[in-house]
């Protein structure tokens, strides 16, 4: 037996070396994040790269709030990771920056904005659970950004783990190709190792030992073993046209062919490498990195970045010496200043470089930038294309925000901010602390696009927005904690929206104003229906609003039609059910008349504004409610009570099975009546019970469930 080394790496350098020049530095750069459900093992999989490639000299523990990446107070406390932290590390010549995310639903525009700017990512799976609810929403947002993945099927120790059944849960619920390339050695608490299927080698990590042992494969193993492999090669030559040629040639494949083929399925999305391992124990880790560098790609070897610049769609290479652009994608707005976090796209940026904010048209100077690891920073002289960094200086650039260099503007697009679906009322408690409780939540809000402060226009308290109810706690416990205040918190309440369910055609309003000099006309006749939404969007009763106008013979000339428009979005605000914000109709405007004189854009705006207002009110409007799915695993004694709970919850059951010896429900419940929910399951099942929640969308609520939700 001898010490792993990188050959699995190196089969796959030789492959490739043809594919990039070996002096362009940005081909040993690799931007990744940890993708996973709660619990799933994200964090300690961070840990143990870092410890593994000598960035930390101890490896952290979640459940002793030691690790690197969870090092905000409230993370320790939790045990789950609420922020995404950036950290760097080297491993085999090549530098990893690698983000950590969150794996709770609440904090799901964390993950959002990493994606963003990452270039691949590891989604983490428990080898008992599998899929999990959130392992599916991580996976559906990496495929909207398009970011190219490995699987790491982790916990391979516990009790009822099994390689198989997760890789079989992967291919049903998230329909990839999964291209298993190791075999574990050992099951449940007796595993201590695995085969590498491309290199056909036993790795065996030692009770105690710091790396693992490389020998040849276990004679109980081998057969399995070259089953498998010509399992991988057949899915894979299926897939790639040149694994496919060498195939029917030699009837087999190389280490090399088939490490290039896994590196190209990898990057196109065709197909998802998966390894195994244990990361609490420290094994599989080696090989996970290694993956990390033979299948996900460099910045060279995804697209050019796109951006716009006066309407016209631009693209910048990741190249050292083109034009700098970069998208900040998160905020730290401390008391002491502002860190802002940077993908540099292309060019290069220096400290002391003045910069463009193609968002809000102004310079802004980068004072410095840090090589980020968690909360520790080194200082850098310049940032180049590929590099993930911090920059202080910055005073008015959001997540989200452009930068660009001065001479060359180009404004890319932003992460998508999801919509907040629950809030609380927030009050200081002492009365001279009003206005350091607004600089905290507006604090809080630069940081965290996903959160949103308002103050009700009946009540005249200050209400603040969020994901759910622990990404409001998390929020408020940071008002206590960062800014010292004492503050009380309401009732959370959720998001109503209202709809149309039956609308009105020809109705007419008349708006005339006369005051003295020139007065205001406009004459508009609107048909209001229901605008049903594409299915995939998970909502009832539509997810916007749609206009159109189908006046002919210049009755309204176009201007006017462009501000009747913007009257009916501005009359969206405010419904007639409880003053909630209206979506899902069409509002079709159909005829109108103009005054010579008195007629203008602001009359016609007025029109439409309080045409659709009085429309709505005539219509039979339906009050809509945020639904979300939950998952509940519990002991098979207690299914009995929690269905009942589910039911008394408003609850709709969907499906339930097993999993890992315990009884899984699934089921779509409204928000308003989960919260305190976890606590009621604790208490039903003697702590043994856990649940999760997905937002769905909206469904219709009970008539009386919104008139206190202002």
């Amino acid at each position: 037996m001898r010490t792993h080394t990188n050959a699995h790496t190196n089969a796959h350098s030789n492959a490739s070396a043809n594919t990039h020049t070996c002096t362009n530095p940005l081909t040993t750069v690799r931007n990744l994040g940890i993708l996973a459900h709660v619990d799933a093992g994200k964090t300690t999989v961070t840990e143990r790269i870092l410890y593994t490639t000598g960035t930390t000299h101890k490896r952290g523990e979640v459940h002793d709030g030691t690790t690197v990446t969870d090092f905000d107070p409230q993370e320790r406390d939790r045990g789950i990771t609420i922020f995404a932290a950036a950290v760097s590390c080297s491993w085999d010549g090549h530098r990893i920056n690698l983000i950590d995310t969150p794996g709770h639903v609440d904090f799901a525009d964390e993950v959002e904005r990493s994606l963003r700017v990452l270039d691949g990512a590891v989604a983490v799976f428990d080898a008992v659970a599998g899929v999990e609810p959130q392992s599916e929403s991580v996976w559906r947002q990496a495929d909207r950004h398009g970011v190219p993945r490995i699987a790491f099927v982790n916990k391979m120790d516990r009790a009822g783990a099994d390689l198989d059944t997760a890789v079989a849960s992967i291919r049903e619920r998230l329909h990839p190709v999964p291209l298993v390339v190791q075999l574990p050695i050992g099951t449940e608490g007796g595993f201590t190792g695995l085969v590498d299927l491309l290199l056909m080698r036993a790795l065996v990590w030692a009770d105690g030992a710091e790396a693992a042992e490389e020998g040849p494969v276990p004679d109980a193993l081998r057969e399995e073993a070259a089953r498998r492999r010509r399992l991988l090669e057949e899915a894979v030559a299926e897939r790639h046209p040149a694994a496919l040629e060498e195939f029917c040639d030699r009837e087999t494949l190389t280490a090399a062919t088939l490490a290039a083929a896994l590196r190209d399925l990898t990057r196109t999305g065709d197909g998802v490498v998966v390894l195994c391992g244990s990361a609490y124990r420290n094994r599989g880790v080696e090989p996970l990195l290694d993956a990390v560098v033979a299948y996900l790609p460099s910045p060279l070897d995804v697209p050019p970045v796109h951006g716009i610049h006066d309407g016209t769609e631009r693209e910048r290479p990741a190249d050292p010496e083109a034009p700098m652009a970069a998208l900040a994608f998160k905020v730290n707005a401390t008391p002491t200043g502002r860190l802002t976090y940077l993908r540099v796209y292309s060019g290069t940026i220096e400290k002391g470089d003045t910069v463009w904010d193609a968002g809000t048209r102004r310079t802004e100077r980068i004072g410095r930038i840090l090589r980020v690891r968690a909360d520790r920073h080194d200082p850098l002289e310049r940032a180049v294309a590929g590099d993930i960094v911090a920059v202080i200086g910055l005073k008015s650039a959001r997540a989200g925000s452009t930068l660009c260099a001065p001479g060359a503007p180009l404004l890319l697009e932003p992460p998508g901010v999801a919509e907040p679906v629950v809030h609380v009322a927030v009050e200081a408690r002492r009365s001279t602390d009003t206005d350091r409780l607004a600089s905290a939540l507006a604090r809080l809000t630069e940081e965290d696009p996903s959160l949103a402060v308002r103050t009700d226009p009946e009540t005249g308290q200050t209400v603040l927005s969020g994901m759910g109810e622990l990404h409001l706690e998390v929020a408020m416990e940071r008002v206590r904690r960062e800014y010292g205040l004492e503050v009380s918190v309401g009732r959370p309440g959720v998001a109503y929206r209202e709809t149309v369910g039956e609308g009105v055609t020809g109705f007419v309003h008349r708006h005339v104003k006369q005051d003295g000099g020139a007065g205001q006309f406009a004459h508009v006749v609107l048909d209001v229906e229901p605008w049903e939404t594409d299915s995939d969007a998970g909502t009832e009763g539509g997810g916007g609003f749609v206009f159109r106008s189908t006046v002919v013979g210049g009755r309204v000339p176009q201007e006017y039609v462009r501000a009747v428009e913007a009257g009916c979005r501005d009359a969206l605000a405010e419904g007639p059910l409880g003053g909630h914000p209206v979506t899902g109709l069409r509002v079709t405007l159909t005829d109108g008349r103009t005054h010579v004189k008195d007629s203008s854009d602001t009359a016609f705006r007025t029109a439409g504004r309080f045409g659709l207002r009085d429309a709505l009110r005539a219509s039979a409007m339906v009050l809509l409610e945020p639904v979300v799915d939950v998952t509940v695993t519990v002991p098979e004694d207690a299914v009995g009570g929690v269905l009942g709970d589910l039911a008394a919850r408003r609850g709709r059951v969907t499906g339930s099975g097993t999993r890992g010896g315990a009884a899984v429900v699934t089921a779509t419940v409204p928000l308003a009546e989960l919260f305190g929910y976890a606590t009621r399951l604790r208490s039903r099942t003697q702590g043994r019970g856990t649940f999760t929640a997905r937002p769905t969308g909206y469904a219709p609520a009970p008539a009386t469930a919104g008139t206190t939700a202002r």
